[in-house]
């Protein structure tokens, strides 16, 4: 399988040549190539991630990205090819599809919300959804809050989707976010999940539909309104035709390689349906925890409380640099896991992106998004 790795560090001395070409007598030729870092902390940084991408690539798998940012510096890495069938090298910016990350996404927008007065966390889904409590027949109330916690007890709409027929059948099907409410209605509650967390697709659907009846614009046109444009992120999106250069992920079904890159059901998927790059998605989270997207009362919400590691869709793991945290989501879906971690002040982050090797597809978690998970917050920590 054909590689590619690399790393960018971020220098003064090309932008000060550039400055006095006529003064210095700078030749143009090109600059030789960045260093490799001669610290030992950072230096182990980079071989932990790179043994861990030599090994994915040597697992099958299709390709891996990184991008670094710390201290003002930067430090990318691909490795593998773009397509199992054209073989075009991969690069640590190309668009792949983010999975559980889109959560972040979409909390963004209700906390856009709740900061102009239109939308409160503890207001009952169905005043913003009056269909909620005749379509699913929740045993009490739900809240706003219980649906960005993951502590609402909503049964997950995909495990009667991906139970309907083969993968191929259920991979081509348009799901609209009202039919993954239905969906989720033929699966009987568990009153007692309330209030702790349960992971499920479906409270992301239910927000998103709040989005829209909020906004009065689909949850794509919200995110692009509230986050892509504002930030930037030309290859950020929900939903729409994949992108140029996007990496391919792939499962085996009965024997055979399949495509996994654009599966209809979750082209639009407010849970997992998301096309990103790995710097924008580093460009989002620092401009989250940064106060650009939020003002900080709700910033601090999404955070959570001490004692939790999942707010409103923000995951957290320790910084032994500072005794702090670190801030994110990994994001797991047919063919691709990717983590991404960033610091309270957004100054060091770490985004990895793998196209998993093929595999069957499965209801659970992949066990490779905990190895990304591991791998990166032992990086970052060398990273100090």
């Amino acid at each position: 399988m054909g590689a590619r790795r690399g790393g960018g560090w971020i220098r003064a001395a090309a932008a000060l040549c550039t400055a006095l070409i006529a003064a210095a007598g700078c030749t143009g030729e090109p600059r030789p190539p960045d260093p490799t870092p001669t610290d030992p902390d950072t230096a182990a940084a980079f071989a932990l991630l790179e043994a861990f991408s030599d090994r994915m690539i040597g697992e099958g798998a299709p390709a891996v990205l990184i991008d670094v940012r710390y201290g003002g510096k930067s430090w990318t890495h691909a490795a593998g090819v773009r397509s199992l069938e054209t073989r075009e090298p991969a690069t640590a910016s190309d668009p792949v599809r983010v999975g559980g990350i889109t959560e972040s996404f979409v909390a963004v927008s209700v906390l856009k919300l709740v900061a102009e007065g239109k939308l409160g966390l503890d207001d009952p889904v169905s005043r913003y959804l009056p269909e909620f409590g005749s379509v699913l027949h929740p045993p009490g109330p739900v809240s706003v809050r219980q649906l960005l916690t993951h502590e609402s007890g909503l049964p997950d709409f995909t495990d009667p989707l991906l139970a309907s027929g083969s993968w191929e059948q259920v991979t081509v099907r348009k799901v609209s976010l009202e039919q993954q409410l239905t969906l989720a209605a033929t699966v009987p509650w568990e009153p007692r999940l309330a209030r702790i967390f349960n992971y499920s697709r479906t409270n992301y659907a239910a927000l998103a539909l709040i989005v829209e009846r909020l906004r009065g614009q689909d949850i794509a046109q919200a995110l692009d309104t509230d986050i892509a444009r504002p930030l930037g992120l030309a290859a950020t999106r929900l939903g729409g035709p994949g992108l140029p250069g996007m990496v391919h992920g792939y499962v085996t079904v009965g024997g055979a390689r399949l495509d996994a890159t654009m599966p209809e059901w979750q082209a639009e998927a407010p849970s997992s349906g998301a096309v990103s790059t790995l710097p924008e998605v580093n460009r989002f989270y620092a401009a989250l925890l940064t106060g650009e997207l939020l003002p900080p009362d709700s910033v601090t919400a999404m955070k959570g409380g001490y004692l939790q590691y999942y707010g409103f869709a923000l995951r957290r793991w320790n910084n032994t640099c500072n005794n702090r945290f670190y801030y994110g989501l990994p994001g797991d879906t047919d063919g691709y896991g990717t983590i991404v971690m960033t610091s309270e002040d957004g100054k060091t982050q770490l985004a990895m992106a793998v196209a998993y090797p093929p595999e069957p597809p499965t209801l659970g978690v992949n066990p490779l998004i905990s190895e990304l998970t591991d791998v990166s917050q032992d990086a970052l920590n060398h990273l100090c």
